[in-house]
Protein backbone atom coordinates (compact mmCIF):
# COMPACT_ATOMS: atom_id res chain seq x y z
CA UNK A 1 0.00 0.00 0.00
CA UNK A 2 1.28 3.34 -1.16
CA UNK A 3 2.45 5.66 1.97
CA UNK A 4 1.70 8.90 0.66
CA UNK A 5 -1.15 10.38 1.67
CA UNK A 6 -3.01 12.93 -0.60
CA UNK A 7 -3.58 16.61 0.68
CA UNK A 8 -7.35 18.40 0.55
CA UNK A 9 -7.77 19.15 -3.34
CA UNK A 10 -5.90 16.31 -4.77
CA UNK A 11 -2.51 17.24 -4.77
CA UNK A 12 0.03 14.54 -2.81
CA UNK A 13 1.67 15.02 0.43
CA UNK A 14 4.95 16.67 0.44
CA UNK A 15 7.92 14.09 0.09
CA UNK A 16 10.47 15.20 2.82
CA UNK A 17 7.66 14.21 5.38
CA UNK A 18 8.92 12.05 7.26
CA UNK A 19 6.28 8.57 8.07
CA UNK A 20 6.06 9.29 11.45
CA UNK A 21 5.14 12.68 11.05
CA UNK A 22 1.63 13.95 10.66
CA UNK A 23 0.38 15.32 7.39
CA UNK A 24 -0.92 18.66 7.42
CA UNK A 25 -4.32 19.03 5.21
CA UNK A 26 -4.83 22.83 3.94
CA UNK A 27 -7.80 24.70 5.03
CA UNK A 28 -8.28 22.25 8.68
CA UNK A 29 -7.59 24.47 11.75
CA UNK A 30 -5.94 21.95 13.93
CA UNK A 31 -4.52 18.44 13.39
CA UNK A 32 -4.26 15.32 15.45
CA UNK A 33 -1.68 15.42 17.67
CA UNK A 34 -2.19 19.55 18.55
CA UNK A 35 -0.19 20.21 15.77
CA UNK A 36 -0.85 23.98 14.21
CA UNK A 37 -1.20 24.00 10.10
CA UNK A 38 1.82 25.71 8.58
CA UNK A 39 0.45 28.72 7.53
CA UNK A 40 1.76 32.44 7.23
CA UNK A 41 2.24 34.15 10.74
CA UNK A 42 -1.12 36.62 11.27
CA UNK A 43 -0.26 39.54 12.72
CA UNK A 44 -2.05 40.71 16.03
CA UNK A 45 -4.85 42.06 15.26
CA UNK A 46 -5.40 45.74 15.91
CA UNK A 47 -8.32 47.74 17.33
CA UNK A 48 -9.54 48.96 14.18
CA UNK A 49 -11.62 52.70 14.58
CA UNK A 50 -14.51 53.51 12.48
CA UNK A 51 -14.67 56.19 10.00
CA UNK A 52 -15.65 59.66 11.33
CA UNK A 53 -18.51 59.77 8.94
CA UNK A 54 -19.69 56.10 10.56
CA UNK A 55 -19.44 57.44 14.26
CA UNK A 56 -21.85 60.11 14.27
CA UNK A 57 -24.37 58.52 12.47
CA UNK A 58 -26.49 57.56 15.62
CA UNK A 59 -26.36 61.11 16.60
CA UNK A 60 -26.95 62.67 13.42
CA UNK A 61 -30.16 60.68 12.61
CA UNK A 62 -32.07 62.54 14.92
CA UNK A 63 -31.58 65.56 13.08
CA UNK A 64 -33.46 64.48 9.57
CA UNK A 65 -35.95 62.62 12.21
CA UNK A 66 -36.87 66.44 13.74
CA UNK A 67 -36.49 67.83 10.27
CA UNK A 68 -39.10 65.44 9.10
CA UNK A 69 -41.69 67.32 11.24
CA UNK A 70 -41.59 70.85 9.45
CA UNK A 71 -43.06 71.27 6.33
CA UNK A 72 -40.29 71.57 3.33
CA UNK A 73 -40.50 72.57 -0.30
CA UNK A 74 -39.92 69.03 -1.89
CA UNK A 75 -41.60 66.90 0.71
CA UNK A 76 -44.73 68.51 1.28
CA UNK A 77 -45.18 71.97 -1.17
CA UNK A 78 -48.76 72.46 -0.02
CA UNK A 79 -48.32 73.24 3.72
CA UNK A 80 -44.95 74.83 2.70
CA UNK A 81 -46.15 77.42 0.51
CA UNK A 82 -49.43 77.63 2.70
CA UNK A 83 -47.36 78.39 5.72
CA UNK A 84 -45.68 81.06 3.67
CA UNK A 85 -49.03 82.65 2.65
CA UNK A 86 -50.35 82.92 6.39
CA UNK A 87 -46.80 84.06 7.31
CA UNK A 88 -47.75 87.27 4.92
CA UNK A 89 -51.09 87.60 5.51
CA UNK A 90 -50.56 87.41 9.53
CA UNK A 91 -47.77 90.37 9.29
CA UNK A 92 -50.38 92.61 7.15
CA UNK A 93 -52.74 92.02 9.67
CA UNK A 94 -50.19 92.78 12.47
CA UNK A 95 -48.37 95.98 10.47
CA UNK A 96 -50.44 97.10 7.84
CA UNK A 97 -53.20 100.10 7.63
CA UNK A 98 -55.73 99.18 10.20
CA UNK A 99 -58.59 100.38 7.87
CA UNK A 100 -57.56 98.17 5.06
CA UNK A 101 -57.18 95.13 7.55
CA UNK A 102 -60.35 95.75 8.53
CA UNK A 103 -62.47 96.14 5.23
CA UNK A 104 -60.35 93.01 4.47
CA UNK A 105 -61.18 90.54 7.18
CA UNK A 106 -64.87 92.04 6.54
CA UNK A 107 -64.97 91.27 3.02
CA UNK A 108 -63.50 87.80 3.52
CA UNK A 109 -65.67 86.81 6.69
CA UNK A 110 -67.73 83.80 5.87
CA UNK A 111 -70.84 85.44 6.97
CA UNK A 112 -74.70 84.59 5.46
CA UNK A 113 -74.37 87.80 3.55
CA UNK A 114 -71.28 86.85 1.79
CA UNK A 115 -71.81 83.21 1.58
CA UNK A 116 -75.44 84.06 0.06
CA UNK A 117 -73.63 86.60 -2.49
CA UNK A 118 -70.60 84.40 -3.67
CA UNK A 119 -69.69 81.23 -1.31
CA UNK A 120 -66.69 79.99 -3.34
CA UNK A 121 -64.74 82.70 -3.12
CA UNK A 122 -65.75 83.86 0.15
CA UNK A 123 -64.76 80.26 1.25
CA UNK A 124 -61.18 80.75 -0.48
CA UNK A 125 -60.77 84.27 1.41
CA UNK A 126 -61.80 82.95 4.73
CA UNK A 127 -59.16 80.62 4.97
CA UNK A 128 -56.17 82.89 4.00
CA UNK A 129 -56.51 84.38 7.49
CA UNK A 130 -55.07 83.17 10.82
CA UNK A 131 -57.23 84.47 13.44
CA UNK A 132 -54.86 85.07 16.40
CA UNK A 133 -51.82 85.65 14.49
CA UNK A 134 -49.17 83.36 14.00
CA UNK A 135 -48.75 82.90 17.79
CA UNK A 136 -52.28 81.46 18.06
CA UNK A 137 -53.03 77.17 19.14
CA UNK A 138 -54.11 76.94 15.44
CA UNK A 139 -51.58 78.14 13.23
CA UNK A 140 -48.67 76.21 15.30
CA UNK A 141 -50.77 73.23 15.01
CA UNK A 142 -51.44 74.09 10.89
CA UNK A 143 -48.02 73.68 10.40
CA UNK A 144 -47.10 70.43 12.54
CA UNK A 145 -50.65 68.20 11.77
CA UNK A 146 -50.77 68.93 7.96
CA UNK A 147 -46.90 68.63 7.39
CA UNK A 148 -47.32 65.13 8.90
CA UNK A 149 -50.84 64.51 7.20
CA UNK A 150 -49.15 65.31 3.53
CA UNK A 151 -46.41 62.81 4.47
CA UNK A 152 -49.17 60.04 4.86
CA UNK A 153 -51.50 61.01 2.18
CA UNK A 154 -49.84 63.72 -0.22
CA UNK A 155 -50.38 67.53 -0.86
CA UNK A 156 -53.78 67.38 -3.14
CA UNK A 157 -55.62 65.01 -0.63
CA UNK A 158 -54.17 67.03 2.54
CA UNK A 159 -55.52 69.91 0.61
CA UNK A 160 -59.13 68.04 -0.29
CA UNK A 161 -59.42 67.26 4.01
CA UNK A 162 -58.53 70.75 4.58
CA UNK A 163 -60.76 73.03 2.78
CA UNK A 164 -63.67 69.91 2.35
CA UNK A 165 -63.36 70.43 6.26
CA UNK A 166 -63.75 73.97 6.37
CA UNK A 167 -66.36 74.31 3.74
CA UNK A 168 -68.55 71.68 5.23
CA UNK A 169 -68.31 73.29 8.50
CA UNK A 170 -68.69 77.49 7.82
CA UNK A 171 -72.03 76.10 5.93
CA UNK A 172 -73.18 73.92 8.80
CA UNK A 173 -72.85 76.86 11.15
CA UNK A 174 -74.36 79.72 9.09
CA UNK A 175 -76.98 78.01 7.46
CA UNK A 176 -78.70 77.64 11.53
CA UNK A 177 -78.15 80.75 11.89
CA UNK A 178 -79.82 82.35 8.37
CA UNK A 179 -82.82 79.76 9.39
CA UNK A 180 -82.68 80.99 12.99
CA UNK A 181 -82.85 84.88 11.78
CA UNK A 182 -85.93 84.08 9.69
CA UNK A 183 -88.08 82.71 12.10
CA UNK A 184 -87.36 85.43 14.40
CA UNK A 185 -84.85 83.42 16.91
CA UNK A 186 -81.73 86.11 15.74
CA UNK A 187 -81.46 89.38 15.33
CA UNK A 188 -80.39 90.42 11.46
CA UNK A 189 -77.42 91.55 13.12
CA UNK A 190 -76.12 87.67 13.28
CA UNK A 191 -75.82 87.92 9.47
CA UNK A 192 -73.20 89.63 9.45
CA UNK A 193 -71.26 88.54 11.95
CA UNK A 194 -66.96 88.34 11.45
CA UNK A 195 -66.45 85.28 10.60
CA UNK A 196 -62.72 83.99 9.23
CA UNK A 197 -59.43 81.61 9.53
CA UNK A 198 -58.32 78.46 9.41
CA UNK A 199 -59.42 76.64 12.48
CA UNK A 200 -61.90 74.32 11.09
CA UNK A 201 -59.88 72.85 8.71
CA UNK A 202 -57.11 72.16 10.83
CA UNK A 203 -59.38 70.68 13.18
CA UNK A 204 -60.85 68.41 10.84
CA UNK A 205 -57.10 67.60 9.65
CA UNK A 206 -56.50 66.87 13.33
CA UNK A 207 -58.88 64.25 13.44
CA UNK A 208 -57.98 63.10 9.89
CA UNK A 209 -54.49 62.29 10.75
CA UNK A 210 -55.59 60.52 14.25
CA UNK A 211 -56.52 57.95 11.89
CA UNK A 212 -53.50 57.43 10.53
CA UNK A 213 -51.30 56.91 13.99
CA UNK A 214 -51.06 54.04 16.08
CA UNK A 215 -52.82 54.25 19.07
CA UNK A 216 -50.82 55.71 21.51
CA UNK A 217 -50.82 58.45 19.10
CA UNK A 218 -54.27 58.30 17.90
CA UNK A 219 -56.69 58.57 20.90
CA UNK A 220 -53.83 61.23 22.56
CA UNK A 221 -54.04 63.63 19.55
CA UNK A 222 -57.84 63.06 19.84
CA UNK A 223 -58.56 64.05 23.18
CA UNK A 224 -56.58 66.99 22.76
CA UNK A 225 -58.80 68.19 20.20
CA UNK A 226 -62.13 67.32 21.33
CA UNK A 227 -60.57 69.34 25.10
CA UNK A 228 -60.22 72.41 22.62
CA UNK A 229 -63.42 72.03 21.50
CA UNK A 230 -65.44 71.25 24.44
CA UNK A 231 -63.59 73.78 26.28
CA UNK A 232 -64.50 76.57 24.18
CA UNK A 233 -68.22 75.53 24.65
CA UNK A 234 -68.07 75.35 28.24
CA UNK A 235 -66.98 79.04 28.51
CA UNK A 236 -69.43 80.12 26.17
CA UNK A 237 -67.83 82.94 24.07
CA UNK A 238 -68.22 82.03 20.68
CA UNK A 239 -70.42 78.66 20.84
CA UNK A 240 -71.22 78.32 16.84
CA UNK A 241 -67.51 79.01 16.22
CA UNK A 242 -66.90 76.20 18.87
CA UNK A 243 -69.86 74.18 17.53
CA UNK A 244 -67.81 74.01 14.55
CA UNK A 245 -64.67 72.82 15.49
CA UNK A 246 -66.04 69.81 17.20
CA UNK A 247 -68.31 68.93 13.93
CA UNK A 248 -64.79 69.40 11.95
CA UNK A 249 -62.75 66.78 14.22
CA UNK A 250 -65.97 64.71 13.42
CA UNK A 251 -65.75 65.16 9.92
CA UNK A 252 -62.17 64.16 10.32
CA UNK A 253 -63.00 60.88 12.01
CA UNK A 254 -65.61 60.32 9.39
CA UNK A 255 -63.24 60.18 6.52
CA UNK A 256 -60.63 57.61 8.45
CA UNK A 257 -62.02 54.85 5.67
CA UNK A 258 -60.93 56.70 2.72
CA UNK A 259 -57.81 58.27 4.25
CA UNK A 260 -56.65 54.52 4.91
CA UNK A 261 -57.75 54.18 1.18
CA UNK A 262 -55.26 56.81 -0.13
CA UNK A 263 -52.53 55.55 2.35
CA UNK A 264 -52.77 51.97 0.74
CA UNK A 265 -52.88 53.79 -3.10
CA UNK A 266 -49.71 55.71 -2.11
CA UNK A 267 -47.59 53.49 -0.05
CA UNK A 268 -48.58 50.11 -2.07
CA UNK A 269 -49.38 46.90 -1.10
CA UNK A 270 -46.08 45.02 0.88
CA UNK A 271 -44.25 42.65 -1.45
CA UNK A 272 -44.66 38.80 -0.90
CA UNK A 273 -41.68 36.39 0.46
CA UNK A 274 -39.84 35.84 -2.86
CA UNK A 275 -41.02 38.41 -4.97
CA UNK A 276 -38.38 38.82 -7.27
CA UNK A 277 -40.41 41.85 -9.10
CA UNK A 278 -39.87 44.02 -5.99
CA UNK A 279 -37.32 46.87 -6.88
CA UNK A 280 -35.29 45.77 -3.57
CA UNK A 281 -35.24 42.27 -4.34
CA UNK A 282 -34.80 42.74 -7.98
CA UNK A 283 -31.59 44.51 -7.15
CA UNK A 284 -29.95 41.62 -4.91
CA UNK A 285 -31.03 38.64 -7.67
CA UNK A 286 -28.07 37.09 -8.88
CA UNK A 287 -27.85 36.70 -12.65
Amino acid sequence: MASAVEAAGGAPASEGVGEGAPVLLPGVPRQRGGAAPAAAPVAAAEPVEPPASVAPAGRRAAGPRLRRLLPTPTGTPFTFCYALLLVGTSLYAEHGDPSVVSALLQGSSTDVVHLTQAPLPVLIASALWSAGGLASGFAVAFLFVLTALERRIGGVRTATVFFGGHALATLATEVPVAFSVAAGQLPESSLHRLDYGISFGVMTCIGALAGLLPAWGRWPLLAVGGFQALSGLLDYVDPMTDWGHLLSLALGVAAWPLLHYWWRQRTGPAPLPGDLGHPALRAARVP
